[in-house]
């Protein structure tokens, strides 16, 4: 394919703003202007400053709650569609509601697929994201979906602590594939914690399976919502004779009492990336940027490049 001549132009939703302008620096590129107006009771109308006709057209914001961050990124897509613009691609470093991916009991929705059909009915020809809740959440597309790991980010700051006896752990079993990726990287052991919930966001019971004494412990997960599972593994691996726990998350969604927890806990610290900004700072958070990544994967998506690269573990 023949490398793009054309500039491509970047937006982005309100919500994103820091993140959107790391990318855009780290791209060479200036933000696109765009303007919102709102009116007395809530509702917001984004419009593009400029044109976009014939355009590639990158619109960065993840779509974490409140609903309105989803809104706004549906409206931005339907305006660049209205005007022409001739590629328009969702960049969703956090891809929101993937929770919901499966029926899990009768008379529930499948959010995820929901979303996935509303952003290509507004006008998404692509969608770059980071770290789905679910793999198969790709599948729920018709478009082409960049899925990215925050592994890329991540595997050189643990390099960087030079941990003797590293132990990966996933905090559940579902995120097992994640932990034995890293645990290959990094050529250490795995453990998995196996907890049972007695509704959404309580933990009722959990168990450790693998030995973690002596063990340095990086626990890794995709998000961190209340922070309830991370610290009941932090403080079960502790009690089973590990030497210190850490925790990789890639979405700081942090709500409710997550930062009391977190500071409270026996972690000695999370780790995660800027897909979503954080509400306040915390001397136990720490922050790496996910910017150049998007970055680069976007310059390859303009030029027809590969991106494979990016997809490895």
């Amino acid at each position: 394919m023949p490398i793009s001549t054309t500039e491509a132009k970047l937006f982005s939703c309100t919500q994103s703003a820091d993140l959107a302008q790391k990318i855009a620096l780290a791209y060479g590129a200036k933000l696109g202007n765009v303007i919102t107006s709102t009116y007395s009771d809530g509702e917001f109308q984004p419009s593009f400053e400029e044109s976009v006709r014939g355009s590639r057209v990158f619109i960065i914001g993840s779509t974490h709650p409140s609903s309105d961050h989803l809104m706004e990124m549906l409206l931005m897509l339907d305006a660049a569609k209205r005007a022409s613009a001739r590629h328009i691609t969702a960049v969703m470093p956090y891809y929101g509601w993937a929770r919901q991916d499966r029926k899990d009991k009768p008379r529930v929705p499948i959010a995820a697929k929901l979303v996935a059909k509303m952003l290509e009915t507004a006008g998404a020809t692509r969608i770059i994201t980071m770290d789905l809740h679910a793999d198969q959440i790709q599948g729920f597309f018709e478009k082409p979906v960049d899925h990215l790991f925050a592994s890329t980010v991540f595997l050189p700051y643990l390099q960087s602590l030079n941990l003797d006896n590293l132990t990966i752990a996933s905090p559940d079993m579902g995120g097992s594939k994640r932990a034995y990726a890293y645990a290959k990287a990094l050529e250490s052991d795995v453990v998995i914690c196996y907890k049972q919930r007695a509704k959404a966001n309580v933990i009722s019971h959990m168990e450790l399976i693998g030995d973690v004494t002596g063990k340095n412990v990086v626990l890794v997960d995709d998000m961190v919502d209340t922070a309830g599972t991370l610290t009941k593994a932090a403080d079960v691996m502790m009690e089973k004779g590990a030497k210190s726990v850490r925790a990789i998350c890639t979405h700081p969604i942090l709500s409710g009492e997550a930062y009391e927890r977190i500071e409270n806990s026996q972690l000695l610290e999370l780790i995660v990336t800027d897909s979503i900004p954080l509400r306040k700072e915390s001397k136990k958070i720490r922050v790496v940027s996910c910017a150049n990544l998007f970055s680069d994967v976007m310059q390859r998506v303009h030029h027809n490049e590969s991106i494979s690269s990016k997809f490895l573990m």
